[in-house]
């Protein structure tokens, strides 16, 4: 029964040809979860795009397919993984994997090949500033996670007749690159209101305890409470918010889904404001998948998700945008495959994709959800909003 069953993929495989890439995509180590969550994006959408007929180039179908490698979480052997496929195992373009510090590492690699990379899971803004000209991110950069709870607190305070430069933000971060754009972002945001941080405090290395940090808080009382310290960051603030009974009408977090903070502190954490770059209610939607709900349906099926990861559909739409290069792009010739990726413009299931000079998505913005009775709503921008900002916020301490 077996070899009818694929008889008919046999039969398309025959009349189409293959373009191959290459991903080196962590399967162990600490970002093997997301790992995961980025090979299945991928393996979703070549599916998508291979039962839809493939890419048409020269009047020639082709199918898509991936070889992958286990990077193991680790930057060094991501490059050497790289490398390999480059130059042994003759690939000509590249997905990226999961994370900013693998990228990075992999970045030298992809420029002395002159190899094209499409990458949707590294967002650290560093990774755009250093002339690379293979590289191009699907993502919104991590310096923009948190400058809408800037702009939503400012819409606030000029609905209800007061002045923006008079709203006062704590901001708590964590010690590295991705939080640190997070902070930059924020502080370049408030200019434009001329508001200024009330705190501006750094996390301890353990990430263990800040309650020195929300113990200003509660006495300077401030408006708005940004928090940026990954999933363990997002615990320990919520954990710790808790225990001192910390009111603040807008709680900004990055991170509240990996850390599980509904699950974990269902009664802290109501309210929170936390930024994604995707949602299945999002108004986006393309050709090949459909609307951003669409996506969502037939990916939890796919995989048995509950909630889907963004890194999941923004590893989807990384293949979309390659099957859109090719398709311009009507060679496999990888310099003119790259020029085809510098003009995308590309309406998708996640959003627009088009690419600055830079090799960056600067179209692409962060939403808000906030955390309503354990869901993950969508309050922000109010073009996208699909429920009310519940403000202040009342945690049910």
């Amino acid at each position: 029964a077996a070899a009818f069953a694929f008889a008919p993929a046999a039969a398309r495989a025959q009349s189409c040809g293959e373009i191959e890439l290459g991903a080196a995509v962590s399967a162990t180590g600490i970002y093997a979860s997301n790992g995961q969550n980025t090979k299945n994006g991928y393996e979703f959408a070549l599916k998508k795009i291979n039962d839809a007929g493939g890419v048409k180039i020269g009047g020639k179908c082709y199918h898509l397919k991936i070889r992958y490698y286990d990077d193991e979480s680790t930057p060094a052997r991501a490059a050497q993984l790289v490398e390999r496929l480059i130059d042994q195992d003759k690939i000509k373009y590249v997905l990226g994997p999961y994370g900013s510090p693998l990228t990075k590492a992999i970045l030298p690699v992809i420029e002395k090949y002159k190899t094209p990379l499409v990458q949707g899971e590294a967002a650290s803004r560093s990774l755009f500033t250093q002339g690379y000209k293979y590289q191009f991110g699907i993502v919104a950069t991590s310096e923009k996670y948190l400058t809408p709870v800037v702009d939503m607190a400012a819409a606030i305070a000029k609905k209800a007749g007061k002045d923006p430069s008079k709203v006062k933000i704590a901001m708590i971060y964590q010690d590295d690159a991705f939080s640190l754009d997070v902070r930059q972002g924020v502080i370049d945001q408030m200019k434009k209101f001329k508001m200024s941080a009330t705190i501006d405090d750094r996390m301890p290395k353990d990430l263990n305890d800040i309650t020195s940090f929300l113990t200003k808080v509660k006495a300077l009382k401030p408006d708005v409470l940004m928090v940026s310290g990954h999933e363990k960051g997002a615990a320990t603030a919520a954990r710790q918010m808790a225990e001192l009974q910390i009111q603040v009408p807008i709680v900004g977090m990055t991170h509240c889904e990996s850390a599980k903070v509904t699950q974990d502190f269902p009664k802290a954490s109501e309210g929170f404001v936390c930024p994604t770059q995707w949602d299945e209610t999002m108004k986006a939607q393309d050709l090949m998948f459909g609307t951003a709900a669409n996506y969502n349906t037939e990916i939890k099926a796919a995989y048995h998700y509950k909630v889907v990861p963004y890194q999941t559909a923004q590893a989807s739409a990384a293949v979309y945008v390659w099957y859109d290069a090719f398709k311009r792009a009507n060679s496999l010739d990888k310099e003119k495959v790259r020029d085809a990726l510098t003009k995308t413009d590309l309406q998708t299931f996640y959003g627009g994709v088009k690419f600055a000079a830079d090799g960056s998505n600067p179209g692409k913005e962060i939403i808000l959800r906030q955390i309503q009775h354990g869901k993950y709503n969508v309050v922000w921008p109010e073009a996208v909003a699909a429920a009310r900002l519940n403000y202040p916020r009342e945690a049910q301490y």
